[in-house]
């Protein structure tokens, strides 16, 4: 038996299950750690841009709003007077410290669209600048920028890319314009960054944990199928009564076993029923050439004693061709069997009929009392019963039963019934009864073998070949019925004919 080769171990064999179990379950989970990956990161980068969104807006109310100078244009930062008395120019400059967050952009949009960098013309952060359109935007609806949720993300002159949000600017009865609140991204990001460093960390310690604890559960999850595996090896045509063990816990190891276990119970009656045919074809070969030897032997011998002079002798050349013609008829009959015999192994070929059963023994039963002789001859026959049959069939069937009870019952006193009668149901009997010397237990389970004979000797005057028993056998089940056989030892014995009936006649 070949056997498959196994690497040093299974786990590094790509072609092995263990392998591609353990892949692809590792390929699945590290695809679920990178997906929940990919989630955290734009939920929380989005949580941390809302939050300091909030925190901008509050600080742009608060703290920030009642530290700084709050003119009539409501925006906190002082206004210039050199003393020049012009102070209509410079009435919209800064003049003095203002007061800043660290890291936090302000400039100031008033109505008329004028943009104003309040941090980066006091050496604070740019503020970026959006266009025109978009600011005219923002100043026509109040409800986006008094919402604390809303912001914006925009890169700066230098690139540094800022989140902005809008306040409005003025008291509430003198709304002058809104203000531009910005901070960079890039601590937010590097916040985010770090989780997602950790967060992947942890994947691939989990991962190597998972492996770690895997390894031997998949390892105990498959040993069933490992011993499958070995019982397989251990099977060969010479060992078809190993079994693999059921109920192990595992529905489909489970179902496959019940399946391996059919198929080498199937595997173990194919390989019996094929012993069988080739004793039963050894058998079968020896008994043809036995039962094809004797008459020929005797045909030969009698052509040898021809050869040397009886011919010229009346009484001696008719005694030996009478016998030579008795061999040659046995020879015959007995080819003619074994062309019954393939054919009915074959394809029974049947010329079926409505044919009535008590018809067909009544016109068989001149011809059995002349095969009776001197032995008595009962018949009793129920009428109606009929059904589909091959009447010739049918009657040779009769015929060699009957010839059966007549070889085993005395020619004097022997008594042989035919009865015909019906369970009443779908089935008819045609049972034929001797009070011949009967048949041993031993005998019984080989009565319908092919040139199987109760009496061992071969040489015997007067019987068949031993095909008349199997031929019946064949054409009965041929019918669809059967046939049985009871015997008791110096009682007799009764070969029961088993046919389907017609219910009703069409």
């Amino acid at each position: 038996m070949k056997r498959l080769h196994r690497p040093a171990t299974d786990w590094l064999n790509r072609h092995s299950l263990r392998f591609q179990l353990l892949a692809r379950s590792l390929l699945i989970l590290a695809a679920l750690l990178i997906l929940i990956g990919t989630l955290q990161y734009v939920f929380m980068k989005n949580f941390l841009y809302r939050n300091e969104a909030e925190t901008l807006s509050a600080e742009a109310r608060g703290p920030l709003r009642e530290a700084m100078f709050m003119d009539r244009s409501g925006f906190g930062f002082e206004r210039s007077n050199n003393g020049s008395g012009n102070s209509a120019s410079d009435a919209n400059k800064p003049r003095g410290p203002v007061l800043f967050l660290e890291d936090t952009s302000f400039a100031l949009i008033e109505q008329d669209g004028r943009f104003t960098d309040i941090s980066g013309t006091n050496n604070g952060s740019l503020s970026p600048r959006l266009s025109d359109a978009e600011y005219m935007s923002v100043l026509t609806k109040k409800a986006l920028y008094k919402s604390s949720k809303e912001y914006r993300v925009v890169s700066d002159a230098e690139g540094t890319e800022q989140l902005i949000v809008f306040r409005q600017a003025g008291g509430p009865g003198n709304i002058t314009g809104i203000i531009q609140i910005g901070k960079p991204t890039a601590p937010i990001k590097a916040v985010v960054l770090q989780q997602l460093l950790i967060f992947a960390a942890l994947s691939v310690g989990a991962l190597a944990g998972g492996l770690a604890l895997y390894l031997p559960v998949l390892r105990r999850t498959l040993n069933p199928l490992q011993q499958m595996v070995k019982t397989v090896e251990r099977t060969d045509a010479g060992n078809l009564d190993e079994r693999f063990p059921v109920g192990q816990g595992q529905e489909e190891i489970d179902l496959l076993a019940e399946s391996f276990n059919g198929m080498l119970g199937r595997l173990a009656m194919s390989f019996e029923t094929e012993r069988e045919a080739k004793e039963q074809m050894r058998r079968f070969i020896a008994d043809a050439s036995h039962e094809l030897r004797t008459p020929l032997t005797s045909i030969h011998g009698f052509l040898e004693v021809l050869l040397r002079g009886a011919a010229d002798k009346r009484e001696q050349l008719y005694a030996a061709l009478n016998s030579m013609h008795g061999e040659s008829t046995r020879i015959k009959k007995l080819v003619e069997d074994l062309l019954i015999l393939a054919k009915l192994d074959r394809a029974p070929a049947l010329v079926l009929h409505i044919t009535h059963l008590d018809e067909i023994i009544s016109e068989m039963e001149p011809h059995l009392r002349m095969l009776a002789g001197n032995r008595a001859l009962r018949v009793d026959l129920a009428t109606g019963l009929h059904g589909m049959y091959d009447s010739d069939k049918i009657k040779q069937v009769i015929l060699n039963l009957f010839h059966n009870a007549v070889q085993h019952t005395d020619p004097e006193q022997g008594i042989i019934s035919v009865k015909l009668s019906t369970d009443g149901g779908s089935s008819g009997f045609i049972a034929i009864t001797d009070n011949g010397p009967g048949i041993t237990e031993a005998h019984m389970p080989h009565l319908f073998e092919r040139f199987y004979r109760s009496d061992s000797s071969r040489t015997r005057k007067h019987g068949g070949a031993g095909l008349g028993l199997a031929i019946s056998k064949s054409i009965a089940e041929a019918h669809g019925g059967r046939i049985e056989v009871a015997s008791k030892v110096k009682s007799g014995s009764t070969f029961t004919l088993q046919l389907p009936l017609m219910l009703k006649e069409s």
